[in-house]
Parts: C-alpha cells; structure tokens; sequence
C-alpha cells in the first residue's frame, strides 16, 4: 500500500479533472461549441500523459513495495535475488518518473502550442551583419523542415552583398512558439568577412524576434445595454418625411481600454427611410467604432512585446555567441556551448532549445510545490 506520496495526492485530484473532461468531449453541447471543444480536448490530452505516468509511477512503487516484502520474508535464494534485481531496477526508475510527473505538472504557457512570427534584423555590422542575418534565416529554415513546419516568407530587406537587411517570415506547426520562444534576444557573431582583405576579425550582431500568433480579433457588444432612441428623419420629400419615426440614435457605454474609463458612444442613422435596416447600420458602425479604437491598443500591446524582445541590436545585449574561429556556439542565459558550429548553423539546434527549455522547467519547478 502507498501512502503519504505527495506526488500521487497531486495527481488525484488531476484524475477526477481526466474524468469530467473525457465526459465532456462527448456532450453534444460542447462538440457544438468549436473554440471550447478544441481546448477541451487538448487538456484531455495533456491529462492523458500525465494519467499514463501517474499508472507507471504506481506500478513502479508496487514492486518496489514487493520487492522489499520478498528480501524480508522469502528465504527461497532465487526468489531473493530476482527481487534484488526488480529492486535496483524499479529504484533506478522511480525518480526518471518522478521528473516527468514534476515537469508535466508544471503549468503550461497557453501561448507554446501557437504558430510564430517570426523577424530577424541586421544589427551592428554593416553588410557583414545582413549576411549574418542571411546565416541566421537558413538556419531557422533548416530546422523548420526537419520538424516539418511550414516556414513562408512575408517580407524580405535584402542585404548589400547579400544576406537581409531585415526578413519577416512565419511558421506554423505544432507547438512552435514553445519551442522557438528561446531564439528572441541579440545574436553576435565573430568571425574574419569575406569582405575582409586584411584577414581581421569582425563583431557583428543580428537581432531575432519571435512573436506567437495573434488570436483572432473580435469585439464583443452587449446588445441588451444599447439604448435605442428614433427620431423623424429629414429627406428628400415623398409622404413618408416626418412623418414615420425611421431615424435611430444608439447610445451605448463602453469601457476605453487604453484609459480604463467608460465613455458614451453615441450613433445616429438615418440612412434609410426603413427603421430596421437604420438600426442595423448603426449596429455595424458601432462595431467599427469600438474594433477601431480596440485594435489599436492589440497593435501597440503587439509593438510594445516586439520592442522589448528586439532590444537595440547592440552587441552588448547579446544572448548568444557564433565564434567561427573557435568552431564554437555558446548561449550566455545558461552558460551552454557546443563545438559543432558548422552543424548549428545547418540547423542541428534541438540539443540547445532543449537545455533552454530544462532551464526555463527548472525555474518554474521551483515556484511548483511538490
């Protein structure tokens, strides 16, 4: 019998979750509903995992549980040598499964599983710095098509004597922001240009930004809080002038989300002589209005996140380091480096995206209790 696992307890409650959404991916109700029904059955599947760890945790802390029973009871020396061995086997295991529960656990940034936008900049450098850009892109591309993602181009600065300027793309696959996320920062590079006569070494940098893919963009108006007033509209003659109330003026408060404050939008229409079709169109203007002035705070939030992963394109602000005569690659958030830059730059960076992503597990573990 186990007790007092606190990893087990953890994953008790997450059981019952497993249940209630397994049950709610078949309600017709939900299926109905897309946006729901899609995230639904991404944490069935997310649970999923963790349920068939939680059921290989158990099972290795029963025979764990066996094996010891057997060293203390069993006199029989063959029974006892083949518990020894079930034994250092199930406890060599237990914490490899316990590190794959804790990091499951860990909760997930909703934004990993979308697509990227991503830009590379020319920084400091001048032409050496665009074909460093040029390096950067044909890397990203190469790991793109060994992780069959779909990489497409939307706009392209080209450099000089070649590389970019500046180059814009996107990538779509699964679960590309979270594995890309890393890349944004200052990446320098250090080595003697083709351009070079006097065969001296040159510092350039080049600046990668990665954006997740904006959620699709839309207002939300209460109807039921619309005040509706008609009016006789002037136009131009015919019996109906003045006569029938078909002008419309909506007044309707609304919350500024660049202030904070709530403000009346008021909207007259008298576009037609029909009161309903009026009503409609003022609708839609009102619609317009609040997409307007809403959009505008989505770009400035989008521009603000762009600055702050760009930074300046100065060297000093680097995060990683492509030194070609020491055939060296070296990421200085975590002190990481390989000596297969050829290859790194061919597009062999999952060793490197995957010790980012360790450390980024191991800080958030860490604000995890467990």
């Amino acid at each position: 019998m186990i007790e007092n696992n606190s990893i087990l307890e953890k994953l008790d409650g997450l059981e019952s979750r497993y249940e209630e959404v397994s049950t709610l991916i078949t309600d017709p109700s939900v299926i109905a509903d897309q946006d729901r029904y899609v995230k639904l059955t991404k944490e069935y599947k997310d649970l999923g995992d963790i349920m068939d760890a939680r059921k290989r945790y158990i099972n290795c802390l029963n025979a764990i549980a066996e094996a010891k029973d057997i060293l203390a009871n069993e006199s029989d020396a063959d029974m006892k040598e083949m518990a020894r061995e079930e034994l250092a086997e199930n406890e060599a295991l237990q914490p490899k499964i316990e590190e794959e529960i804790k990091i499951a656990l860990v909760p997930k940034d909703p934004e990993d599983a979308k697509n990227v936008q991503m830009e590379i900049r020319a920084g400091t450098g001048g032409d050496e710095a665009a074909l460093f850009a040029g390096d950067l892109f044909q890397m990203y591309k190469k790991y793109c098509d060994s992780k069959g993602w779909t990489l497409s181009i939307t706009s392209v600065s080209e450099g000089a004597v070649g590389g970019f300027k500046e180059i814009d793309f996107a990538v779509s696959g699964a679960d590309v922001y979270g594995t890309l996320k890393y890349e944004s920062g200052v990446h320098r590079v250090q080595r003697v240009p083709a351009t070079e006569t006097q065969g001296r070494m040159h510092t350039s940098a080049a600046t990668v930004a990665v954006l997740p893919e904006a959620d699709k963009f839309e207002v939300t108006i209460n109807e039921g809080e619309i005040k509706w007033d008609t009016f006789r509209s002037s136009g131009a003659g015919g019996q109906n002038v003045n006569k029938v109330e078909s002008g419309v003026r909506l007044r309707y408060m609304w919350k500024n989300p660049n202030t904070g404050e709530t403000e009346e939008i008021l909207i007259e229409c008298t576009e037609t002589r029909d009161q309903p079709k009026n009503k409609e169109r003022a609708l839609s203007r009102l619609r317009t209005f609040i997409y307007d002035k809403e959009h505008q705070k989505y770009v400035d939030d989008i521009a603000s996140r762009r600055k702050s992963l760009v930074s300046t394109g100065d060297r000093s602000a680097k995060i990683r380091t492509y030194n070609f005569p020491q055939g060296r690659v070296t990421d200085h958030r975590i002190g990481y480096t390989t000596h297969d830059l050829q290859g790194f730059l061919n597009g062999n960076i999952q060793d490197m995206i995957d010790a980012l992503t360790v450390a980024e597990n191991a800080e958030r573990m860490k604000e995890t209790e467990l």
